[in-house]
């Protein structure tokens, strides 16, 4: 049953193929919402690395902090583009599509957990 694509946002997903099982939207919508409440969390600890003044190098509290505060701004950007990628699939009974942006964010929190073993240790 077609849905009425011109009322919902983003067109750009809605507007085309059928609306699947509503678990399964449901289910994507979910995932969307945990990825936005972790890239909140990387940026609260990202702000709160510098506002507490964890002890160690300020050179290397900074870019401890912006390192986790990019993360979160990447964990929102996975989130949206996530959301629309696997909703659009779903619509067309496609394969479901995987994420490129894992593995950066992934890599950023590893190079975090490295600076500040190392901050500790100096």
């Amino acid at each position: 049953m077609p849905t009425d694509g011109h009322r919902r946002f983003p067109r750009s997903v809605f507007e085309h193929g059928e609306d699947p099982d509503p678990r399964f939207s449901l289910a994507n919508e979910r995932t969307f919402l945990a990825w936005i409440r972790t890239g909140l969390a990387f940026v609260a600890a990202g702000l709160a690395v510098e506002a507490l003044q964890v002890p160690l190098t300020p050179w290397l509290r900074e870019a401890i902090s912006v390192l986790l505060v990019l993360a979160g701004i990447a964990a929102t950007a996975q989130a949206w583009l996530s959301w629309m990628r696997t909703e659009r699939a779903m619509r067309h009974v496609a394969p479901l599509p995987s994420s490129g942006l894992k593995l950066p964010i992934a890599v950023m929190l590893g190079l975090v957990a490295l600076a500040v073993i190392v901050g500790l240790l100096l």
